[in-house]
């Protein structure tokens, strides 16, 4: 290597892809020859195994020598893990990248050249697509997170359970509330100024609870189109009544955390009212796991609560000052008003 090449490596920015593994022998055999084929001067890949019981480990020593290996004893679950992992890891940035994830060539750069533009800017994803269906868009984050003004998470290209196909109409490289923690490229200094995840989420929201505080303290999150990602999706927790629960818990743990009071003693009411709504929609409909975990996400908000668990922002402010926020009832427009598609809500 040439003493030009060698400074063109320096100047790069040093890119930890971090990949959580629990028991993911599967992903690991079939999805990290796409990431060790990245194509970016100055990478490394670290698989962090949240404790896994399976070959994992064997696999990744016999068969991918160059990819560095971090242990856990235990599964720390999503928010926990990756926050034992990064404090053992040192880089520029940092990619977040579940191991049910293909991705492209040419992700990483992308993302790097969005983060650099500004200090401010502090997280950014990829465009996430269907590993099973390539032409449409991934439930887990689409081409960029937003949230609705009572915490309801959407994505452009993603609303509820309707995952649009691309058609490239989301093709500019946009400020976003949230981004996917499937694969969130992160400026390392900003992760652990805000002390990483909140680990009593576990898994679900973590990433929107952790953008949302990014939000607040001064910086901002992007999508970069040009990036971009194939993601199976459901691949470490299935669906069921443990998905259901941690999701509605720790959306509303999320809002008591962040929203200002004089918006959350309304605001958080009327999402009982909601959530209420949907457990009784559950059980009808013959889901009784759904009301059973919307029941005890309820009872788990007021546990937390009462054991000072829910720590608040020392710097709140309303949703509607903040990047990636529709003002209206995401709730509403879907359901009331039948607008099923990202552009036809917002416009």
């Amino acid at each position: 290597m040439d003493l030009h090449s060698q400074k063109q490596i320096r100047l790069k920015p040093l890119v930890s892809i971090v990949i959580l593994n629990y028991n993911g022998v599967k992903y690991l055999k079939e999805f990290l020859p796409s990431v060790l084929a990245t194509q970016y001067e100055n990478y490394e890949v670290v698989v962090a195994d949240n404790g896994s019981t399976d070959n994992s480990i064997a696999l990744l020593q016999s068969d991918f020598p160059t990819v560095k290996i971090i242990t856990s004893a235990t599964n720390e679950g999503f928010a926990g893990g990756y926050n034992w992992a990064l404090k053992r890891i040192q880089a520029d940035y940092y990619v977040l990248l579940n191991s049910d994830v293909s991705v492209t060539p040419n992700w990483i750069e992308p993302m790097v050249n969005v983060l650099e533009a500004n200090p401010l800017n502090a997280a950014c994803q990829p465009k996430l697509l269907s590993f099973k269906e390539p032409t449409t868009f991934e439930y887990a984050g689409a081409a960029g997170g937003w949230i609705d003004a009572l915490g309801y998470p959407f994505s452009r290209g993603r609303v509820f359970d309707i995952c649009e196909k691309d058609q490239k109409q989301y093709q500019d490289i946009a400020p976003i509330f949230w981004a996917s923690g499937a694969a969130m490229m992160i400026r390392a200094s900003v992760f652990h100024e805000l002390n990483g995840f909140d680990d009593q989420f576990f898994a679900h929201q973590e990433e929107i609870d952790l953008c949302w505080r990014m939000h607040l303290a001064g910086y901002k999150a992007f999508c970069c189109p040009q990036a971009v990602v194939y993601h199976v999706g459901a691949g470490t927790l299935p669906r069921g009544g443990r998905k259901v629960f941690l999701n509605f818990r720790n959306n509303l743990v999320m809002m008591c955390k962040n929203l200002p009071l004089r918006e959350l003693v309304w605001k958080l009411p009327v999402r009982f009212g909601l959530d209420a709504i949907s457990a009784w929609k559950g059980l009808l409909s013959g889901d009784g796991y759904f009301f059973t975990a919307i029941v005890k996400a309820h009872f788990a908000l007021f546990a937390f609560a009462l054991k000072g668990k829910i720590h608040r922002s020392k710097h709140p402010k309303g949703l509607s000052t903040i990047d990636g926020v529709y003002a209206g009832s995401l709730v509403f427009q879907y359901f009331v008003k039948k607008k099923h598609y990202f552009n036809k809500i917002i416009s």
